[in-house]
């Protein structure tokens, strides 16, 4: 089994554990949809430049403890600072060490400054979507390969029925035809193999040809530098989401500035760049 599937089959047996109460939770969205409404992820991934999702995680499967006591507003407070164009927030608590009152937190703190979060899990049930939106999520992820396209298309759509967006997250070839294929807008490419955990950027570098110009498509995993950036940008990438090595560093706000200050953007309008005005489902 690899580790993506026995994180998958886990989730799966904590929500037969303690399954939420649909009831509740769908108050709690609807409160949370007066509070904070879901924000415009699709514009702020579009603003110019180099646009980055700055992550806040604890622990990494491949890692181990990256800062287990993080607190969740300075984190969330310094990636704002530093420009992040939307600011993940592991929920899964076991291999992560996340929780839903991190992003419950992080929300508060950031959206009134026109930050978005992403709810980083292992999304296969669509109550874990409304888990999302209650705790003030404006971006959800969904991994291909833990969902056939069925399920694909149907969190997609319940997704964008709350106001938020799905990032799509992809690791090859296939897996991006059918993000594609099932309507997804933003599609991510993770570089790290989800078998043996190594990372290779060229991974990410050579399927970016794969997404069409219409989507947005972000570079995921093993981003630690202004270079790497810049290397993945050649390839026609603006967008990226960086995690461990943002945690890991003893300034992560500086690290930031640098990674969205980095050289190498791609020319707008190339067969390549993700610069397209208007992003829509096919």
């Amino acid at each position: 089994m690899s580790v993506l599937e026995s994180i998958v089959q886990r989730t799966r047996q904590r929500l037969a554990e303690s399954p939420p109460h649909l009831e509740a939770l769908c108050a709690r969205v609807e409160d949370m949809n007066q509070a904070l409404p879901p924000l415009d992820v699709l514009a702020a991934l579009r603003a110019p430049g180099h646009r980055i999702i700055a992550e806040l995680k604890r622990h990494s499967p491949s890692l181990g403890a990256l800062a287990p006591d993080a607190d969740p507003f300075a984190v969330a407070t310094a990636y704002a600072d530093a420009g992040a164009a939307a600011i993940s927030v592991l929920t899964e608590p076991e291999r992560f060490g996340g929780s839903f009152a991190d992003l419950d937190a992080v929300s508060r703190l950031v959206h009134p400054r026109g930050v978005p979060t992403l709810c980083k899990d292992f999304v296969v049930d669509p109550r874990q979507v409304l888990m999302a939106r209650a705790h003030g999520a404006s971006l959800v992820l969904l991994i291909v390969r833990a969902l056939d396209d069925q399920a694909l298309v149907s969190l997609r759509e319940q997704i964008e029925s709350l106001g938020m967006q799905a990032l799509v997250e992809t690791h090859d070839a296939h897996e991006i035809a059918r993000a594609v294929a099932t309507g997804a807008r933003i599609i991510g490419v993770n570089s790290r193999n989800l078998d043996t955990l190594v990372i290779d950027l060229a991974v990410a570098e050579a399927l970016r040809a794969a997404i069409p110009a219409d989507r947005i498509a972000i570079a995921e995993s093993g981003i630690e530098s202004s270079a790497h950036v810049a290397r993945l940008a050649r390839s026609g990438y603006r967008h990226f989401l960086v995690g461990s090595s943002l945690m890991r560093h003893a300034d992560p706000a500086a690290l930031l500035r640098e990674l969205i200050n980095a050289e190498g953007l791609a020319e707008p309008g190339s067969p390549r760049s993700d610069s397209h005005p208007d992003v829509r489902s096919p």
